[in-house]
């Protein structure tokens, strides 16, 4: 008898991150699987928990409680954009699960991973739409049971690794229009993802154009006003905000030695220094580590030195 199998036809694809075939599923060969939130982490003592944001568009969000010292206490707020080239990971999965456990124990902040809407399905701008309308939502917050008993709204900080620490940059720009007088006490961007279309700094000349940042940004926002250089992915495009304008008195900014990003978040960071942007900002460089090392293996040294920088921060 005939085989009746048949092979799904592909659309496109971003290798090695997914593929999208033509009856619009896609396939993610890359990201960690999720778990649920824990009432009690074993490792940290970290409670967590799932709460619905939006139900249209859905944009939802894990909280993370650390062990309190009594009921009345006070902590700060942490919003966190997971990273994963705006295609990948989620907030609820077992890196981000467990790197945040981390975060919020060690750092005593109630963290607060925003689920965004992630490309192809829903390709940019939904990403930073869904961040922005999740930072609002925290922010003018009266229902939600930890945020208003234990979350310090005079201590309240956004940050994300690689593509969240992108939108949380695009957040900064944007912070003056938060309700009820929200203000950002600062931002930890964790190896932002930044391109252009001229190489800068230490960056190769020859395959710039074939660089993993240029394709990526390509397949997640294709139509991009500008392309590569809209100001969403290039913070120095003409048209593009002065940086001068980030709403909050304090940067934290870390880079890693063998990360392709390194040099953009030096170029990012000497940038706002130029600017005229009157905070403080501080870049650290962790040698011989690769991109977004502190996720994939939280418990070395090099790991550890960098949370305790982060916890020192979010005060």
């Amino acid at each position: 008898m005939a085989s009746s199998t048949t092979t799904k036809e592909i659309d496109r694809e971003l290798p090695p991150l997914l593929r999208v075939y033509k009856d619009g599923t896609v396939e993610r060969f890359l990201g960690s699987s999720y778990v649920p939130p824990s009432p009690q982490d074993p490792d940290t003592g970290v409670s967590s928990k799932d709460i619905v944001i939006s139900e249209n568009p859905l944009i939802s969000a894990r909280l993370y409680l650390p062990k309190l010292e009594n009921h009345h206490q006070k902590l700060p707020i942490l919003v966190y954009f997971h990273g994963g080239a705006f295609c990948l990971e989620s907030a609820f999965s077992f890196l981000h699960q467990r790197y945040l456990n981390i975060i919020a124990s060690q750092a005593k902040v109630l963290v607060a991973s925003i689920e965004y809407r992630l490309a192809p399905e829903h390709p940019l701008p939904a990403a930073y739409e869904d961040g922005w309308y999740a930072l609002n939502w925290i922010s003018s917050n009266k229902s939600e049971p930890w945020l208003m008993n234990h979350g310090d709204f005079n201590r309240f900080y956004i940050g994300g690794d690689t593509s969240g620490a992108n939108i949380a940059h695009y957040l900064l720009l944007r912070v003056d229009q938060l309700p009820n007088q929200v203000k950002i006490s600062g931002a930890v961007l964790a190896f932002p993802l930044f391109w252009s279309s001229k190489p800068i700094l230490n960056e190769a000349v020859e395959g710039h154009e074939e660089s993993s940042a240029m394709q990526v940004w390509k397949f997640v926002y294709p139509d991009a006003p500008g392309g590569i250089d809209n100001p969403l992915i290039n913070p120095l495009a003409p048209g593009a905000a002065s940086l001068k304008e980030l709403g909050c008195p304090k940067i934290l900014i870390f880079v890693a030695g063998k990360d392709e990003l390194r040099d953009r978040g030096i170029w990012y960071c000497d940038a706002v220094k130029k600017s005229g942007w009157n905070g403080d900002v501080e870049l650290i460089e962790v040698e011989g580590e690769e991109h977004c090392f502190q996720i994939y293996h939280p418990q070395t040294h090099n790991s550890n030195n960098m949370i305790s920088r982060i916890a020192s921060f979010l005060v």
